[in-house]
């Protein structure tokens, strides 16, 4: 059977129209988590492709290294979504906001392509590819953000938007204020990255659960 057949490769699909449409309709640079999440993301998703087009699977490759890239989109939709958003609906912005176009960008990169990341990663092959030692090194990513542009800010002190979220402004209440805000969302991004895991062996006893037995 074609790979062109199967819904797998038709959803990764969307994933990188999903992520590609969000990129080129924001205005924001590669300075914002965000843009940075989605770029893997993309560029995750459009090598899937090629490979399963190319060895005519619905597998995807680097099983691990999608494992990151669905930590980090996530992480992206719920810090957007509780944090930034307040939790904010964001459809009624898509037809009268103020700047549609930033709109809609922030609906395909904050929302569509997370809720789409993560269904690939509970529904589609290949499954149970992630580890628990995988946690430290996905971790680094989101971590070295943090690192990175407080410590840009520092030596830069003239550089644009430097402080591109306000959990890692120290302008107000200091770098103690902020340390609690990385040391609470580093907790947090733990336990999610767990959760991916989990939620990868999870679906493969499920699945197993539900494979008819052979007679």
């Amino acid at each position: 059977m074609s790979v062109w057949t199967r819904p797998a490769l038709w959803w990764r699909l969307a994933v990188v129209i999903s992520a590609g449409l969000g990129l080129i309709l924001s205005t924001g640079s590669l300075v914002y988590f965000t843009v940075e999440s989605n770029v893997i993301v993309l560029g995750y998703y459009i090598g899937a492709v090629y490979w399963m087009v190319k060895r005519n699977t619905v597998d995807a490759p680097a099983p691990r290294l999608r494992g990151a890239a669905t930590l980090y989109i996530t992480i992206t939709g719920l810090v957007a979504h509780i944090l930034l958003n307040k939790g904010v609906n964001p459809l009624p912005g898509l037809v009268d906001g103020a700047d549609l176009r930033q709109e809609w960008s922030s609906f395909f990169l904050h929302y569509v392509t997370p809720l789409l990341v993560l269904t690939d990663w509970l529904c589609l092959k290949p499954r149970n590819a992630s580890r628990w030692k995988d946690l430290p090194l996905w971790l680094t990513f989101p971590l070295g953000y943090a690192a990175v542009t407080l410590t840009r800010a520092a030596v830069f002190p003239d550089f644009p938007n430097k402080y591109p979220y306000f959990f890692l402004d120290p302008s107000e209440k200091g770098y103690g204020w902020v340390s609690l805000q990385v040391v609470q969302l580093t907790v947090e991004f733990v336990a999610l990255a767990a959760l991916v895991v989990g939620l990868d062996r999870l679906g493969t006893k499920v699945s197993r659960k539900l494979r008819p037995v052979e007679a």
